[in-house]
């Protein structure tokens, strides 16, 4: 079997990278595939929120390795990343490279993907569940609904500047936006929003933490977005979800709870 066809399937063979999504959080997420090529791994280059439960799939002997990346503060530039991963598949590893929830929505995963074909070299990609779809089910948000939303997009809300991106039609009556990364932008989001002339009474939803402990799912108007996430101190990974279908999910209402505050406090 020539390298280019190598696949998990063939498990004589070597020098290859398998991108692994491993999903929102939760290891029971991680799909069936994606446990067996764990098994196999010689190396784990791992994102850094990766649950240790999930990295305790690799054998013992695998080498783990954390490129962790927080907002603004890279352990390794993409790039360094990259030449990692084809470095160690050179020397004939099964390099297991984990990303948080799947691959391909704003993980980096056509990038690495590109780097190694560039090589040369065997790479192949299993699915993970996305942040969007975890997060939106553990809340009971259905991002499409035959009543409320024909159509969902996701876009990244610090992926480069907001002004430089067009989101124009994205969100409004009978859509519905999900955006990654928008926890630090949110209330730049929301301007940007109305000022595309989305209603700001639009209702909205932030899902923090889905799918792991200390997760929370909370609600208020498009208006009231940046105000929320501060009172709240939401923190980073979450997911903020626009449209209509907000108003069937069980978040909890932040907007009548502080309404009520103030009101006891007048």
């Amino acid at each position: 079997m020539s390298p280019t066809m190598a696949t998990l399937l063939d498990p004589t063979a070597r020098g290859r990278v398998i991108l692994v999504g491993a999903g929102p959080g939760d290891p029971g997420l991680l799909t069936v595939r994606a446990v067996e090529a764990l098994g196999r791994a010689d190396v784990v280059v791992h994102d850094g929120l990766i649950d240790s439960r999930v990295l305790d799939l690799a054998p013992a002997t695998a080498q783990r390795i954390s490129v962790a990346k927080r907002r603004d503060r890279h352990t390794l530039p993409q790039e360094a990343i990259n030449a990692l991963i084809v470095a160690h598949v050179k020397t004939g590893s099964i390099v297991v490279r984990l990303k948080g929830g799947d691959p391909f929505i704003f993980g980096r995963g056509g990038e690495e993907v590109e780097a190694v074909r560039a090589a040369g070299l065997a790479v192949e990609v299993i699915p993970g569940v996305s942040a969007a779809l975890g997060c939106a089910a553990e809340a009971m948000l259905p991002l499409t609904h035959r009543d409320h939303s024909s159509a969902v997009s996701f876009v990244a809300g610090q992926c480069k500047g907001l002004s430089d991106q067009d989101w124009s039609g994205l969100a409004g009556q009978g859509r519905t936006l999900v955006i990654y990364m928008g926890v630090a932008t949110a209330a730049a989001i929301a301007d940007k929003l109305m000022a595309d002339g989305v209603a700001p009474d639009m209702p909205v939803a932030v899902l923090e933490k889905g799918t792991l402990e200390g997760h929370r799912a909370l609600k208020t108007l498009l208006a009231d977005l940046g105000a929320m996430v501060t009172r709240e101190s939401v923190e980073s990974p979450a997911i903020i979800v626009v449209g209509e279908v907000v108003e069937l999910s069980d978040a909890e209402d932040k907007l009548a709870a502080w309404a009520r505050v103030a009101e006891t406090m007048a």
